[in-house]
């Protein structure tokens, strides 16, 4: 393909994930791996070229643009070589046109601006939510430490914040390494290693992951119980959850499942009513602290969607809090750096629940946030998390 051509593919899958983002669908990356299987003949080469302008254009772009257009427009802005390959030559981008439309530039729209401005970032640290992320995995300590692990890598890899941590260098094919086939290592951010340490899990503990998804904290889990104790990960997504069996047995992470009815949490878990030593709650949130990963991601957002994500949230923290024993704790975590979504949502459980208090165990990496704790991209280079600890008090 001509460098023009390129230009006219990539708006052409801008225009896709445009339209997919307004109807609070599919991620980009899902609607790009299906565009490129309906157009088998672009080269690999070709391939990384459209990716790479797509997501630029995403990251450029503040609210949804109106077109593919407008957004590879707005990149051009400030790229004359780009600029330049709006040539009108066969299979790219017609010349561009005085008064056509341009896609405005930004964080993201206006009214997430001012809310994440009001939870105390500023500037800076907003703009590092677009930056490209790193590739972080975690040595498995029940078969390996870290230090073994970074021998065995085929690329250079250093340590990251968490005990366990290694991040790699970008593009490493880590999944399709041997180790990783060997249960060596999972591919989990820095920063989500982290939120796994804030329940200080005990070897023989019971211990419960709420909503565990394909379980990546599950599995974070396990490795701390050193298959010690009693591990239940739950979730309502059957789709999600029955990926959790394979990658427990080649982690060697000995893990009960149980898929959850919607509504019908609590009474599904009535056997573990007060009885888990620790809980874990990666409550379902906006994910305004992975738009490195999925920045088209704050085009699918509106308030009422976060309001919806409050409600669901103190659905599963109140869940989560009738499963502990006294004396008894559990971590909240949500990837969203929204006070709505972290702070405010701890508030108001302890207004309601008297009987808990807050503890904040030592971490490696972060700082204190209303009565959490907060990891940001520009200040700890992770993902964005918010998360907190709970202890129920024995009387």
């Amino acid at each position: 393909m001509t460098p023009s051509a390129r230009v006219q593919a990539a708006i052409d899958l801008l225009d896709a994930v445009i339209t997919v983002a307004r109807g609070q669908g599919a991620s980009a990356d899902r609607i790009a791996a299906e565009w490129f299987r309906a157009r088998r003949y672009v080269g690999s080469k070709d391939r990384r070229a459209i990716r790479e302008l797509v997501w630029s254009a995403i990251r450029a772009c503040g609210p949804v643009p109106v077109s593919g257009r407008a957004a590879m427009l707005r990149l051009a802005a400030d790229d004359a070589a780009l600029a330049a390959l709006f040539d009108g030559s066969n299979y790219g981008p017609a010349p561009v046109v005085a008064g056509e439309p341009v896609a405005e530039g930004g964080i993201a729209p206006a009214w997430l601006v001012e809310r994440l401005s009001g939870a105390g970032l500023d500037a800076d640290a907003q703009a590092s939510l677009l930056d490209r992320a790193p590739l972080d995995i975690r040595a498995n300590s029940l078969k390996i430490t870290r230090e073994e692990l970074r021998t065995r890598l085929p690329v250079e890899a250093e340590s990251a914040i968490a005990p366990h941590a290694l991040r790699l260098p970008t593009g490493s094919a880590a999944e399709t390494w041997p180790e990783f086939s060997e249960g060596l290592f999972e591919v989990q951010d820095a920063g989500s290693q982290v939120a796994c340490m804030a329940l200080g899990v005990q070897s023989g503990e019971a211990v419960v992951d709420l909503c565990a998804g394909a379980g990546g904290k599950t599995l974070a889990l396990g490795a701390a119980l050193e298959n010690k104790g009693t591990l239940l990960a739950c979730d309502i997504d059957r789709a999600r959850l029955s990926r959790l069996p394979e990658r427990a047995a080649r982690a060697g992470v000995l893990a009960e499942t149980r898929l959850l009815n919607p509504g019908s949490e609590a009474a599904m878990l009535a056997d573990w009513q007060g009885k888990a030593d620790a809980v874990m709650i990666d409550a379902p949130c906006s994910g305004t602290g992975t738009w490195r990963r999925n920045p088209e991601a704050r085009w699918r957002l509106d308030a009422k969607t976060i309001d919806r994500y409050c409600a669901m949230q103190a659905n599963v923290l109140s869940i989560g809090a009738s499963l502990v024993r006294p004396g008894g704790r559990m971590t909240y975590v949500v990837c969203s750096l929204l006070d709505a979504e972290g702070a405010d949502r701890i508030d108001a459980f302890l207004a309601q629940n008297p009987g808990w208090d807050v503890v904040l165990p030592p971490l490696p990496a972060g700082r204190a946030h209303g009565r959490g704790w907060r990891l940001v991209p520009f200040w700890d280079g992770t993902d964005g998390f918010f998360f907190a600890t709970l202890v129920r008090r024995v009387n």
